[in-house]
């Protein structure tokens, strides 16, 4: 199959990866083409079939109803763009200092570790799923009280995951045991490492908490930090999320290393209604875009300064993220595609859903969730639809470092989707389901920004 073009970062994927990836693997746990399958500590997998889809409390189930979810996904206006990207524009990505690859690798040119990170909204945990094998390697409360209704998830370029609770709260839980601190007082490292998570305060690698007393709290967006090349570590890492009561949004860059505030602006001029900032990502400046559920608001908050620009959004949005070109998308039933160089939007009628990811590669696609259950793909320069495949429940789009698809369901499954050829494996693990966002690392890895 093809492969996208892959940035190499540390701990995140050190090494690049050339190899096919996991299209030929058999593992326990994993089901091709549709059948599901189970963990593969199946000794202890009590939750592969709890809650499914659509039970209340599960996620933002499209009802409306207040309290249990986001609303339904919008349904755009229908405007088709012409696709125009200015081609005389010049593009810088993220990447990593040429001694970055000195710094040892995976072996075998693999990514060193690659997971996905589902929040598993209903149960209060999230997921951590091995994207080779697909299969759980471990599972993490995120609130003291077992509660929150985790939804979006970030992971950093040093590969650890930031998770934000819907009903307020964010919680960093590291991605390598080796990161992890004794803090329970029995001997060794306590940490989950199948379906089963650990009591709140057993656990060891959970990194911080931040407790955050909001309405609202959907979006978390890590940026880059900077790469330090003596020690092979990225540094200054930042968290950014947004959160609202009802009136006003706020907006917060945290320390990533201890989450505490580094800043916090409130917006004016952006209605705040229930959800606030609906969907959030960082661009290759570091600069925080945020869009809203419907037709709302774009907004972008300026790291430098903390100052933010507002534009209005021409048709309904669910789902963003920013390109390796430095584009911001909003997905659901039309895609958008902002120019931040021009300030000017394309958009097209494509029939998609909710979440929407883009392919770093050459020819990459936007990649859109289809009707809850399938795949659509997007060429990002002339937005029409390019290939569709079906998947095992679909609303939470994300792309691994190998350049396989990832539809994360609004229910119990997460499934591994070959771009080329619709082949799809399916982990059937998951409890009440709900996330859309940079769950694997990649966007923020390939992002890019417009540079003149």
């Amino acid at each position: 199959m093809k492969k996208s073009a892959i940035i190499c970062t540390l701990g995140l994927a050190l090494g690049c990866s050339s190899s096919d990836g996991g299209a030929d693997t058999d593992s326990s746990g994993i089901s091709a083409s549709g059948e599901t399958g189970n963990s593969s500590s199946a000794d202890t997998n009590t939750n592969t079939n709890s809650n499914g889809d659509g039970d209340a409390g599960d996620g933002d189930s499209g009802d409306g109803d207040s309290g249990d979810g986001d609303g339904d996904p919008g349904d755009g206006d229908g405007d088709s763009g012409d696709g125009g990207t200015g081609s005389n524009q010049k593009f810088d990505t993220l990447t990593v200092p040429d001694a970055a690859f000195n710094c040892g690798s995976g072996g075998n040119d693999d990514p060193e570790f690659s997971y996905l990170w589902a929040a598993n909204s209903s149960q209060g945990t999230i997921t951590k799923i091995d994207t080779k094998t697909v299969t759980e390697v471990g599972r993490y409360q995120v609130r003291p009280d077992g509660a929150g209704s985790p939804s979006r998830t970030s992971v950093s370029l040093s590969g650890d995951v930031a998770v934000a609770s819907r009903s307020g709260g964010v919680t960093k839980i590291y991605a390598n045991e080796e990161s992890c601190q004794e803090s329970n007082g029995m001997p060794g490292i306590q940490t989950s490492n199948s379906n089963q998570a650990l009591p709140w305060g057993t656990e060891e690698c959970v990194a911080w908490h931040k407790p955050m007393q909001y309405a609202s709290q959907r979006p978390v967006a890590w940026g880059a930090g900077e790469f330090n090349e003596g020690t092979c570590y990225w540094e200054d890492e930042e968290l950014w999320t947004a959160a609202t009561q009802g009136q006003t949004i706020d907006v917060y860059v945290l320390d990533g290393e201890d989450g505490s505030t580094k800043e916090m602006i409130t917006l004016q001029g952006v209605a705040a209604s229930y959800y606030g900032i609906y969907g959030g990502a960082v661009d290759g400046n570091g600069d925080f875009w945020g869009s809203q559920l419907g037709a709302g608001k774009l907004v972008r908050v300026n790291r430098a300064d903390m100052t933010y620009d507002i534009w209005q959004m021409p048709v309904s949005g669910y789902g963003m993220t920013v390109d390796s070109e430095g584009y911001v998308w909003t997905c659901s039933s039309s895609v958008a595609r902002f120019d931040p160089m021009t300030e000017t939007w394309q958009t097209a009628a494509v029939g998609g859903y909710t979440g929407c990811m883009a392919d770093a590669g050459e020819d990459g696609l936007l990649w859109v969730s289809q009707g809850g259950n399938g795949v659509m793909g997007i060429n990002r320069d002339t937005l029409m639809v390019e290939k569709q495949w079906a998947a095992g429940g679909s609303y939470g789009i994300s792309i691994d470092f190998e350049g396989y698809v990832w539809a994360v369901a609004n229910g119990s499954t997460a499934s591994k989707i070959d771009p080329e050829t619709g082949q799809f494996w399916t982990y059937n693990g998951l409890v009440g389901a709900y996330t859309y966002s940079d769950m694997t690392g990649y966007a923020l890895t390939n992002v890019g920004s417009p540079s003149g």
